[in-house]
């Protein structure tokens, strides 16, 4: 499907003109940061912990604007009613200025790219690749390695990367966050480590309240040999079992199958809120 209408600075704009100029510094050097939200049934899933998200990000890399919350929340909602949008992924892009009156903020969307859904049945293959990122709690446009970890992966025909951390630990994926399952209880890399996802925070809402249980630690090989499977989560793909990562095989137990159906059941009774 294509949309017809773009939001630059809270105004509506046709689509074709949806550019930024070869000239934007701020943008070729990566000073800025993004979100990608779900759109499913006209409903924007989770829409104020990915504002809140952005915002945090745009602090902790100084990234000064003029933009609130309420402000981003009205210009999604009129761009969604706008481009009458049922089903899509919508990405927001807040580029910074050498002052914060002249920061801009893109607002568009997207056709989702759905996994095909062998993945949710058999599980998806990853490489592993050594890369910490700079500020693991910011969403920024500062991409290159992640670009250059998911490019080894695609050209291993794999789902994605795992990056490496210079103990040897795993942390996250270039654009998923990863899990270990032992029983019922979910292990996750350090959140210091890592960043945040929504998706993530939603899995473990549904997670706690039907009874498993979350350890935080370092993921070690070994903690993969122990553990009786493993899986991503992200804004696209929900959560999708591992099935190998380099040459470590892992099968999709009962309780990470039960966590999936949870999770939908999660998203479809939950009306795009957390709460």
């Amino acid at each position: 499907m294509a949309f017809k209408y773009f939001s630059h600075n809270g105004e509506l704009k046709p689509a074709s003109e949806a550019v930024i100029p070869l000239s934007n510094i701020e943008y070729s050097y990566g000073f800025g940061v993004y979100e990608t939200i779900r759109v499913a049934d006209k409903i924007p899933y989770f829409l104020l912990d990915h504002i809140e998200r952005l915002g945090e990000s745009a602090r902790i890399i100084g990234l000064e604007h003029g933009f609130s919350g309420e402000q981003l929340e009205t210009h999604i909602l009129e761009l969604i009613k706008k481009n009458d949008v049922e089903t899509a992924n919508l990405k927001i892009l807040l580029i910074g200025a050498k002052e914060k009156e002249n920061a801009q903020l893109f607002i568009l969307c997207l056709n989702p790219l759905f996994p095909d859904k062998k993945l949710y049945r058999e599980g998806a293959t990853f490489v592993t690749y050594e890369y910490e990122r700079a500020f693991p709690h910011a969403k920024t446009l500062n991409m290159l390695q992640s670009y250059l970890a998911y490019r080894k992966a695609k050209e291993a025909d794999c789902y994605d990367a795992l990056l490496i951390n210079r103990e040897g630990c795993i942390t996250e994926g270039t654009r998923t966050n990863f899990f270990c399952i032992k029983g019922k209880t979910l292990i996750t890399p350090p959140e210091s480590e890592i960043l945040l996802g929504v998706t993530r925070k939603a899995v473990l809402k549904a997670a706690t309240q039907n009874g498993y249980e979350l350890e935080e630690k370092v993921v070690t090989w070994g903690d993969l040999r122990n553990a009786d499977g493993a899986f991503v989560t992200s804004t696209s793909s929900k959560i999708i079992p591992v099935r190998r990562i380099d040459d470590q095989e892992f099968h999709g137990p009962e309780a990470l199958k039960e966590l999936m159906r949870l999770y939908d059941a999660f998203l479809d009774t939950c009306n795009g809120k957390m709460e």
